[in-house]
């Protein structure tokens, strides 16, 4: 117990010296203390002294490597891989960059060194300079030093995110005053007053960093997002200048890098195409019209108006029947005007019919590939087009107009039909390899069979794909076909070549009025200019002379901005059709060539010869007068000039040796109107629909 009082005693003293000790610590300069009262200041730690020092005497940032420095005094600079070389654990990439008309190579272990390495040539070149800023004022470029620490700072120009805005006078001065024992970090602007070096390929620079260094502060909208869950499209839009500009993908990254894709084409007229593979090819019609005068404007536009109404026909894509792999369309243009473009025709499909379902009385569609189907609707539209001409007050709201001096009509002046695919068509525009597109347009065409290009080829039976067309398979039989042999269809590239020498409306509408052409053709993927324009008319260029009116077409190609993506998977057994002016769509059983309830088409032969039949006679026709056909077969005859032309076709696919036109039996062609049972399956159709 005396220890534990003891011991308490003592801490006792030792608190009351350690007190003691303080206060006389207090007293000893007590002047100081009374000074610093007086001022009205408060003392300040040790600790908050070292931190402002330590400010005071902030450094320069860290310098800026060799490629962004060489991008600040050459923006826009491409950079191209020469080679790689050695083993695989330890590659060396050799790369090189063009400067002022000189190249500089480098290498390094990965393409970002070695990018560096030859950036630091391209530097060590012509800039005898410790950095950047020593450069700039060499050339006469003034450099702002801004010193953010200081009282001032907040009052200054906002000059780091506005750099490209012109600057008063009174501003464009060197800033060199400094705070502090250290000198203030330089901050590098482009030349005050003006924008900075536009590239004309920017390639290899993401457009909306290069977008926002000429125009800062540009703000991004989100429009819409529509689509298949498989092929999603969002539109972004900005604005500038009083004009929207657009921009769609299938994310909203893309979305936004193709609107500022769009204005720097437009307003700084940059050329963001890869390859000239992937450019569109341009006919005489871009010389006319005034906003769709531009090649890709009219591609995408084509594009948006067809994606929408399949949306709209198929519950924004939420129906069963919006499954498709290929989708085609027809939009109709008048003077080239998108605010009156309208589509016209909408089909899906990707199969034949299977060869026991074929039909002599024209009941059945024996291709229900989609850009086939979509053909025949627009025939359809054709005619419903003609036959407002059997009164006088619809022939003034027809497509269609006398001709003055001769019989027959004529489309109205500035109509224009535009073909859209979502894919490349089959056959010959689709055999070659995506991905090496870029290499083959600049080593041109090497591959071992380049010489088969061109060839006629043929779909195969109730599947998918192409084959060559075999010499001795260019005559099929009705009862061969029944047996079990392959019925043959020519391939969806090798038709729309035809279509560009015969035109769209085939051989029953030549009687009423001249060749209709196709003014362009779309590709929503698969693009390539070189196998798309000779698969539709370059293989054909050197054809005999044909009967006037017809000639071989050469129609706009192009691609579109927002690429659909491939859909791996099998293709569904049907496909939809819809014509404008129709209020619901009709759905087709590929394998059957009938609808989804077994009766016949609105499309098929026998109602298409039904329309012709009601029409002729009663309007104006191009051909002679004469008896009216009973079968099928002699009305696609009595077309002369058309069946001339036809001739002259097979003829020069013959000649250059790419091959035989593959005809269907003679005996599918050889029937009448099946007025009684085909107006009663027609009604049941209608019920069904």
């Amino acid at each position: 117990m005396s220890d534990t009082v003891s011991d308490v005693k003592e801490n006792v003293c030792k608190s009351e010296n350690l007190q003691q000790s303080t206060d006389e610590a207090m007293e000893v300069e007590p002047g100081k203390k009374r000074h610093a009262e007086e001022d009205g200041e408060e003392e300040v730690p040790e600790a908050k002294r070292r931190k402002k020092a330590r400010l005071r005497n902030f450094g320069p940032t860290a310098p800026k490597n060799a490629l962004v420095q060489l991008n600040e005094i050459k923006p826009g600079l491409q950079y191209k891989l020469l080679s790689q070389s050695g083993p695989v654990h330890a590659p060396v990439f050799s790369m090189s960059v063009e400067v002022n008309g000189d190249i500089y190579m480098g290498s390094g272990p990965t393409k970002k060194k070695a990018k560096l390495n030859v950036a630091e040539k391209a530097l060590r070149s012509f800039v005898q300079f410790p950095n950047v800023s020593e450069a700039y004022r060499a050339m006469g470029i003034a450099v702002h030093s801004t010193d953010f620490t200081s009282d001032a700072a907040d009052d200054a120009e906002d000059t780091l995110f506005n750099a490209f805005e012109p600057l008063p006078k009174d501003d464009k001065k060197e800033n060199t005053e400094t705070n502090g024992s250290g000198p203030a970090a330089p901050i590098i602007h482009p030349p005050v007053g003006s924008k900075a070096p536009v590239p004309a390929h920017p390639m290899g620079k993401n457009p909306v960093m290069l977008l926002n260094e000429l125009r800062p502060g540009l703000k991004y909208e989100m429009m819409s997002e529509t689509g298949e869950s498989h092929a999603k499209n969002f539109i972004v839009a900005v604005t500038i200048e009083g004009q929207v500009f657009q921009g769609c993908g299938r994310n909203k990254k893309i979305a936004k890098s193709r609107a500022a894709q769009a204005i720097l084409s437009n307003l700084y007229k940059m050329d963001f195409n890869s390859t000239p593979m992937s450019q569109p090819i341009a006919n005489d019609l871009m010389n006319e019209g005034i906003h769709l005068n531009v090649p890709q404007v009219l591609a995408d536009s084509v594009h948006k108006l067809i994606m929408e109404k399949f949306g709209e026909l198929t519950n924004n894509f939420s129906s069963p029947h919006a499954r498709r792999k290929v989708m085609a369309g027809f939009v109709m243009t008048e003077d080239e005007d998108i605010q009156t473009a309208q589509v016209v025709a909408l089909a899906t499909g990707t199969k034949c019919v299977n060869g026991e379902y074929i039909s002599n009385s024209g009941f059945a569609l024996n291709d229900s590939h989609a850009e086939i189907i979509a053909r025949r609707v627009l025939i359809t539209y054709f005619y419903s087009q003609l036959e407002l001409h059997l009164t006088s007050e619809g022939a003034e709201q027809s497509i269609f107009q006398r001709k003055e001096n001769a019989a027959g009509y004529r489309l109205r002046d500035g109509i224009h039909f535009h073909l859209f695919i979502s894919t490349s068509p089959c056959g010959d525009a689709r055999i070659f390899s995506p991905h090496e597109s870029s290499m083959e347009s600049e080593l041109g065409d090497r591959h071992p069979n380049r010489k088969a290009r061109g060839q006629l080829r043929t779909k195969i039976e109730s599947g998918e794909g192409t084959i060559p067309v075999k010499a001795d398979a260019v005559v099929q039989t009705w009862d061969g076909v029944l047996q079990g042999e392959r019925l043959l269809t020519m391939s969806c590239s090798d038709k729309i070549s035809r279509w560009n020498m015969l035109g769209l409306q085939g051989a029953l509408l030549s009687h009423f009025f001249d060749p209709i052409y196709v003014s362009s053709i779309i590709l929503g993927s698969l693009y390539h200019a070189d196998h798309f324009s000779r698969a539709v008319y370059e293989r054909i260029n050197n054809q005999e002379v044909l009967p006037t009116p017809y000639h071989l077409n050469k129609p706009m190609l192009s691609g579109v901005t927002n690429s659909e993506s491939r859909q791996p998977g099998k293709a569904p057994n049907f496909g939809i059709n819809w014509m404008v002016n129709k209020p619901v769509i009709e759905v087709i059983n590929a394998n059957t060539g009938k609808n989804d309830s077994g009766q016949p088409s609105h499309l098929c032969k026998q109602a298409l010869f039904e329309s012709f039949s009601n029409l002729y006679g009663r309007i104006s026709s191009t051909t002679m007068p004469t008896e009216q056909p009973h079968l099928y077969s002699e009305a696609k005859a009595a077309a002369s000039d058309y069946q001339t032309a036809k001739q002259q076709m097979y003829k020069v696919f013959q000649a250059a040796n790419l091959g035989t036109w593959v005809k269907k039996p003679v005996e599918q062609d050889m029937f009448e109107i099946g007025s009684n049972s085909f107006k009663a399956e027609k009604e049941d159709t209608k019920e069904g629909i």
